[in-house]
């Protein structure tokens, strides 16, 4: 069994999560993290970066923010939190700031209206197609599918409040899913 690494300092902790932040953009950063510590620096083992993206999945917040600040925590504590979270936003939050900042510069230029709302019909296009595929992995049986369509139908078409109806289907989901 190899040595353990030596303990990285804040700056290559900082470092790593800051290249890590401005290549990643939405899902697999999980797998960005897990190269990065595991394999090419050797931080920490494949059975703690596991425990720690269990922790990260199920923790509130983004994955990728969570398993930053656990990997962090485990290296340093919590200056190696600190470094690993602004590490890993720093650039996300100065593009996000830019782009609105651009965005109030120039809504109200004819055109930018339509552009927008195409934009936000992709987006809402692509949740849409990765549920479905999840769903067809995901979801057996008849029961699910009714009450995925009960769900639909009280929230879209009869416009029932969303806490009401998950309040409601919860039970009936878990009720639904018993061996």
């Amino acid at each position: 069994m190899p040595a353990p690494a030596p303990k990285p300092s804040l700056r290559a902790i900082a470092w790593v999560f800051l290249a890590i932040g401005m290549q990643s953009f939405g899902g697999g950063m999980s797998a960005w993290i897990r190269r990065e510590v595991v394999h090419r620096r050797a931080w920490m083992g494949e059975r703690e970066f596991v425990g720690g993206l269990a922790l990260a999945q199920i923790a509130p917040g983004a994955n990728g923010v969570n398993l930053a600040v656990f990997v962090g925590t485990t290296l340093r504590g919590p200056a190696g939190a600190l470094a690993a979270l602004i590490g890993m936003l720093l650039v996300p939050v100065i593009a996000v700031l830019a782009m609105g900042a651009l965005f109030t510069e120039i809504r109200d230029i004819p055109g930018v209206e339509p552009v927008m709302t195409g934009i936000g019909a992709a987006a809402i296009g692509m949740n849409v197609a990765n549920g479905v595929r999840m769903m067809r992995k995901n979801i057996t049986g008849l029961w699910p599918y009714c009450l995925l369509a009960a769900i639909a139908a009280a929230i879209g078409l009869a416009g029932l409040p969303l806490v009401a109806v998950l309040i409601a289907a919860i039970p009936l989901g878990l009720w639904g899913a018993r061996p």
